[in-house]
């Protein structure tokens, strides 16, 4: 069969190698793709829905895979379905309304209370009720928590110690625009205290399938300190992710999602990401993805030994309680390399030297692009993540770090202390 990814990140990085794996591909494109991509499928530049469609025909494309969120929250699902040219190809994403559960905070805490499905107390509030926002933060205990509703690039979510900061990002959200009109909306939460981890699912709507659970790394310094980014790294197995803690989220999370979905009349197809926080042994949800997260896939992808694409063929006729998942028992870490500067501005362009260097690792290309010389350079704030296999997650670790004394590019920055609380 003939299959189309979009994405050019980490996380399409680990689904392309997975996808190309596969005895039933034909032919793999992937759009745009990167540099590290081209040894996976075909990279093409696609601009838009018309033209991904268009390509989708004029290559006789079988099956189209969303990576990121954006084309999903766009409704890239129900044009394909719409139009008959195209409504045949199996597009493996939620359509636009299903994946307001990440394009909508507010739409997907309401979801959350309405299926009792365990979250934190929250309210939404808009500009024209700011006064209100301000009285309802005043309910709740610091740290404070403010989220913007819609999508923000990872980085929409405020977690602030005086009510005083709260009070002025509200404002900063809501009148000034600090996240453009993904914060026309903001949800205020309460606090949650414990330890996160991220669990998925692959679902045809009404089976899901269980992928490997991991653990990741938002704050751009160690010791989680400093500003959050899209992710510094990750860890899978979870060590405090044992039998009867999986047993809590499979009952009162994943079965609850998927029942409200079915009961709603909202079709879903593709993958659940659940951010979740380990609060005394209870699993409350944080946040929903509709794709799969970025750097977990990096390290839950590494440990998928079985063939995905026969998966994503079970989903159409929501058959994929027959599939058998194949899990490899190692521990994989992933240690994503940034920009220095990252997460706020940061210089792109500079040379990436000591990649061929890299013989026991995964190396996944996040932010990367090919200049006139056809050297790999950076073009992102993140930009390589390196992961690892090992017996153990310290084994994993010290061979994550051990490539990358090999590779550098200037300025290049990385978390030392990925997985530390875990060992």
């Amino acid at each position: 069969m003939n299959i189309l990814l979009l994405g050019s990140g980490g996380r399409e990085s680990a689904i392309a190698r997975l996808i190309a794996k596969s005895h039933k591909v034909n032919n793999f494109f992937i759009s745009p793709g990167n540099p590290g991509m081209k040894t996976y499928g075909e990279c093409i530049s696609l601009d838009g829905f018309e033209q991904i469609g268009n390509f989708c025909i004029e290559k006789n494309v079988d099956m189209l895979v969303v990576g990121p969120e954006q084309p999903l929250v766009d409704g890239i699902s129900d044009y394909f379905a719409s139009n008959n040219s195209l409504k045949n190809i199996v597009v493996i994403g939620p359509n636009k309304i299903a994946a307001q559960l990440e394009g909508s905070k507010d739409f997907s805490k309401e979801f959350m209370f309405k299926h009792n499905i365990p979250t934190a107390k929250y309210r939404t509030f808009t500009s024209k009720n700011i006064t209100e926002g301000k009285e309802f933060l005043k309910t709740l205990s610091a740290p404070y928590v403010l989220k913007a509703d819609g999508l923000a690039a990872g980085k929409g979510v405020l977690i602030l110690n005086s009510i005083e900061e709260a009070e002025k990002e509200l404002e900063d959200m809501l009148n000034n625009q600090k996240f453009g009109s993904a914060s026309n909306k903001v949800v205020i939460e309460e606090y949650l205290s414990g330890i996160e981890c991220s669990v998925f699912v692959l679902t045809d709507g009404k089976n899901y399938v269980l992928l490997p659970e991991a653990k990741d790394y938002k704050r751009i310094g160690e010791g989680d300190t400093g500003l959050n980014t899209g992710g510094m790294g990750s860890i899978s197995p979870v060590p405090f992710c044992d039998e009867v803690f999986m047993q809590k989220i499979k009952t009162n999370i994943i079965d609850r999602t998927i029942d409200g979905l079915q009961k709603e009349g909202i079709h879903y197809q593709g993958f659940i990401f659940f951010g979740l926080i380990n609060v005394n042994g209870e699993p409350y949800v944080i946040e929903y993805n509709v794709r799969m997260g970025d750097p977990e896939t990096e390290s839950v992808f590494a440990r998928i030994d079985s063939d995905i694409v026969e998966a994503f063929c079970l989903i159409e006729s929501q058959k994929l309680n027959e599939y058998k998942i194949k899990i490899n028992p190692m521990s994989a870490t992933t240690v994503m390399l940034c920009s220095g500067g990252y997460p706020e501005s940061y210089e792109k362009n500079k040379i990436i030297q000591g990649l061929d260097k890299a013989t026991d690792a995964i190396i996944y290309h996040a932010g990367t692009k090919e200049n006139d010389r056809n050297e790999i350079i950076t073009s992102g704030g993140r930009v390589i993540a390196v992961t690892c296999l090992g017996d153990n997650i310290k084994q994993a670790l010290d061979k994550c770090y051990n490539t990358i004394r090999n590779i550098s590019f200037d300025k290049m920055y990385y978390r030392k202390d990925i997985g530390n609380d875990l060992i």
